[in-house]
């Protein structure tokens, strides 16, 4: 058995003070003065040192919106003067994917590197668009050796990426067919390439020697690469534009081209010039993209990269598919096709929390790339300032090398964790075994259809981009 992986994690406090969602806010026309006030008994402190706070602050109050939700003030207090309320600037961050929410929680993981849990427990829908109309089964949690994080059953994250052999042929004892080249990542993702606007100051060269200190990949664009130091060039895999500059990486363990007509020849070429070397191509995600990917994988084709929008959606005239469908559509036509345990599927974007990645990989992807949450764990709050040309207000270029890295280092190992406990929960010990398995989830289209389909028919709106 393999020894465990382990990702090492401690608390990084934030550069610059947190939106926090909640606020307590008080009407003290009605305040009896009580002796022992409510406020002085929360448990968080935050109101202990009030008037420190408010001594030396002229701007925006955001001392206020720390509140951890548990409530405990509005309830107690005998005059219900107290009020619970959301902190504006908390709802301008991210946008209608990258919620609120999700931005919040996954500065909570990189600050701690824990899995977040809401104080006040969770009052929204129990399903949603994308991947929150998916239900994971939890119905092994209730076994005390797959207790996830803490269980005593070994459950492995660890996935191959390169091509299969479709059987194996003996001489004797002696196997006579050669294994084709593969990479092990001990997680089910990688670092996709980073959009230009965050690639300032050292941002890039940390997120590759975070890589690589986790033993991960990054995906960089081959431009870039040269400017990365030697040490950790083992863990990028180069993005080419020109299928010709492939010689400069030789040395790479696997390299990106994207889709053409002609591809598979200069695929055939590089397979020519390093037997060893494994070519990925990235198609766009599309309606036409299970055709082209069965086509791909029928040819030989090692790795295919589905390449989706920020917000996870397809390239698509009208009405896009979320990666969801575009990964059943794509897994199940290579299914039919036969090909599919011979061949690595990737899902590059749209995957913004631990949950993401797992889901995708039960729709039939083995591991995704992810570029946005990696800036949100070194506090970005996705405000589009920076893409306006206007200056970023939470100084993204003079960012130290050591404190994103171990940001982004515990944001990976809060999903490490999430992974794990998912696993544990459906009673999973592989991660490859999780790739295409349904049956470990329940679709809320399915279910509904099932209940109410035959009294009220199928519902108009079935987009779920």
């Amino acid at each position: 058995m393999p020894e465990k992986y382990h990702i090492h994690t401690e608390p990084v406090p934030p550069r610059w003070r947190i939106e926090g969602k909640l606020g307590i806010v008080d009407w003290r026309e009605d305040c009896a003065g009580c002796h022992n006030c409510v406020k002085k008994g929360c448990v968080y402190n935050l109101y202990r040192d009030e008037a420190d706070a408010l001594h030396d602050q002229h701007d925006y109050l955001d001392y206020i919106y720390q509140c951890k939700g548990c409530l405990v003030c509005v309830q107690n207090c005998t005059k219900n003067i107290l009020t619970r309320v959301v902190n504006p600037e908390y709802e301008r961050l991210g946008d209608d994917y990258f919620t609120p929410d999700m931005v919040l929680a996954t500065w909570f993981q990189a600050e701690t590197g824990s899995i977040p849990v809401s104080g006040c427990g969770y009052g929204g829908a129990f399903s949603g668009k994308g991947f929150d109309s998916m239900w994971t089964d939890m119905s092994e949690i209730v076994r005390p050796t797959r207790d996830g994080i803490h269980g005593r059953e070994y459950i492995n994250t660890g996935v191959d990426v390169g091509r299969k052999l479709n059987h194996l042929a003996f001489d004797g004892a002696a196997l006579s067919v050669q294994s084709p080249p593969i990479i092990t990542t001990p997680l089910p993702l990688m670092f996709n390439t980073i959009p230009e606007r965050w690639c300032r100051g050292p941002v890039l060269e940390t997120l590759v020697g975070v890589a690589a200190k986790l033993g991960l990949f990054a995906i960089v664009h081959a431009a870039d690469v040269r400017a990365l130091p030697e040490s950790v060039r083992h863990a990028v895999i180069p993005l080419l534009d020109d299928a010709g500059r492939a010689a400069d990486f030789a040395n790479a363990p696997m390299i990106i081209v994207p889709d053409s007509p002609d591809v598979l020849s200069g695929v055939a070429v590089l397979k020519g010039q390093n037997p060893q070397r494994i070519v990925c191509i990235r198609i766009k995600a599309s309606p036409n993209a299970a055709r082209r990917a069965v086509e791909l994988a029928s040819a030989g084709a090692e790795v295919i990269d589905l390449i989706f929008d920020e917000h996870g959606r397809e390239e698509a005239p009208s009405a896009p598919r979320h990666a969801r469908d575009v990964i059943r559509e794509v897994h199940k036509a290579l299914l039919k096709t036969g090909v599919r345990d011979e061949m690595t599927l990737i899902a590059s974007r749209g995957i913004a929390l631990a949950e993401h990645m797992a889901k995708a990989i039960i729709c039939g992807v083995d591991l995704v790339s992810i570029d946005v949450p990696l800036a949100v764990a070194m506090e970005c709050r996705l405000c589009g300032e920076c893409v306006r040309g206007e200056v970023c207000p939470i100084l993204l270029e003079e960012i130290t090398p050591e404190y994103a890295a171990q940001r982004v280092a515990n944001l990976m190992g809060a999903w490490h964790s999430q992974l794990l406990e998912m696993m544990g929960a459906m009673g999973m010990r592989e991660a490859r075994r999780l790739r295409g398995d349904v049956g470990r989830c329940m679709f809320f289209e399915d279910l509904e259809q099932q209940a109410f389909g035959r009294i009220f028919g199928k519902r108009k709106e079935t987009s779920q981009a």
